[in-house]
């Protein structure tokens, strides 16, 4: 199963991927061994606990300091510049598409030909600097969609089966909606706008609009404007989310609510996610209990879409650090791709990885991307990599679907959209 889904990803992030143009003290480390120390900034706040049990392990079995610091969601960026200025700076972090190779290129050690570099399975996720060296490797592939819970779908009456489109999404989670007093949960999770929430929506449910025009314009990198062709699928898929369920929109602003939880609780069907929430779900919930459907939005032809697959995972080594912190972090690295207990944790925790000692995933909502591909589906690319000076463009984003939310015009969104690109694309080609 990992070298099939592994090629469908391949096929799928190439696209979004390859061709993107677009507190405290905690960077100081305690004193380092002769034989080097490792400093991890992490990307996924999700990964951090069993990322912190795997860097004890490390250093209990070899005795070389693993730090492991994680940012807090929506503030890599920032917390990867704030730390790059100090002067134990990360030795492994993550540049994950081609506007990052741009600003932190200067910083990538040249990968190619490294111990951790000859355990890749595939180089097509690699990125490259302008003159051809390796900035960065991609460490894992995930899929996101919409996680239903197969058991409260059918005591409402229904199968994912019956679930093709947008029209059929709608009509079932209408019915259930309308129902939820009788039957005891509602259809969508909620849809916090926090920042540990509105990624999910300023980022991967983006991901349509944006992936429809790409078709259309056909684009190989980041482009300076675009044009919000799609953006009444946009509103017709967050109407849903925001409608269907039981918090009340005008709340969504302030967040505070774990969507998670409610998910795992039984209190709704459907819930916006990806594959990395499958090491939670999974001990709560079993694995024919829920499964991913593709985020239907009212597109043409969508009932032959399949799951968004790709990856914004890419291992970077700092170029800059002490040779002997360089050669620890390699070590490091190879150690988690080659050896039993590194390559159970990656795959547990992160999916699908692309080395040649790892495991089969045991993921469920990766295998649904499989069998979306076998069946004929189209594997959705992460187009949302593409986005230029990506926080700053989310965060007006959000701004916008709060007004909307709060009973302003759709108009704000589709300007914030549109018009921010723009300038956040001037703001970071200048």
């Amino acid at each position: 199963m990992k070298k099939k889904l592994i090629s469908i990803l391949m096929a799928a992030a190439m696209v979004a991927t390859v061709f993107t143009g677009c507190g405290g003290d905690s960077g100081e480390s305690a004193s380092k061994s002769d034989n080097g120390s490792v400093y991890w900034l992490n990307f996924k706040p999700e990964a951090d606990e069993a990322l912190q049990d795997i860097a004890k392990t490390y250093t209990e079995q070899t005795g070389v300091e693993v730090k492991v610091v994680t940012a807090a969601e929506g503030t890599y960026e920032q917390t990867l510049t704030s730390e790059m200025d100090k002067s134990n700076a990360p030795t492994l972090f993550v540049v994950g598409n081609q506007a990052a190779v741009k600003t932190w290129g200067d910083y990538c050690l040249d990968l190619e030909g490294t111990k951790i570099y000859e355990q890749l399975s595939t180089d097509d996720f690699t990125l490259r600097k302008d003159d051809g060296t390796v900035a960065s490797i991609g460490y894992c592939y995930e899929s996101f969609g919409i996680i239903v819970n197969k058991t409260l779908l059918e005591k409402a009456g229904h199968s994912v089966d019956e679930i093709t489109d947008f029209a059929s999404l709608k009509s079932i989670a209408d019915e259930i909606h309308a129902n939820a007093d009788t039957l005891g949960f509602d259809a969508f999770t909620s849809s916090g706008m926090d920042d540990s929430s509105s990624w999910r929506f300023s980022g991967h449910l983006a991901n349509m609009p944006l992936y429809y025009e790409s078709v259309d314009d056909n684009w190989t990198e980041c482009p300076a404007e675009i044009k919000g062709t799609y953006l009444d699928l946009y509103k017709n898929i967050w109407d849903l989310y925001t409608t269907d369920c039981a918090v009340d929109k005008t709340s969504l602003a302030t967040g505070g609510y774990d969507a998670e939880a409610e998910f795992m609780n039984g209190e709704a069907v459907f819930y916006q996610n990806g594959s990395w929430e499958y090491p939670t779900l999974s001990e709560k919930l079993g694995d024919d209990e829920m499964c991913m459907i593709p985020i239907y939005c009212g597109a043409e032809g969508e009932e032959n879409n399949g799951l968004c697959s790709g990856t914004e995972n890419c291992w970077a080594v700092n170029a800059n650090a002490d040779q002997k912190d360089i050669d620890a972090t390699i070590d490091f690295m190879t150690w988690l791709v080659t050896s039993d207990e590194g390559t159970k944790m990656m795959t547990e925790t992160l999916g699908i990885i692309p080395y040649k000692a790892a495991p089969d995933s045991k993921n469920v909502f990766l295998e649904n991307a499989l069998e979306y591909s076998e069946a004929g589906k189209t594997t959705i690319p992460w187009t949302f990599n593409y986005t230029p000076n990506v926080d700053e463009w989310r965060a007006g984003v959000v701004a916008a679907m709060n007004q909307y939310d709060a009973g302003g015009s759709w108009d704000d969104v589709e300007k914030a959209f549109v018009d921010g690109w723009a300038t956040q694309y001037k703001a970071a080609n200048q």
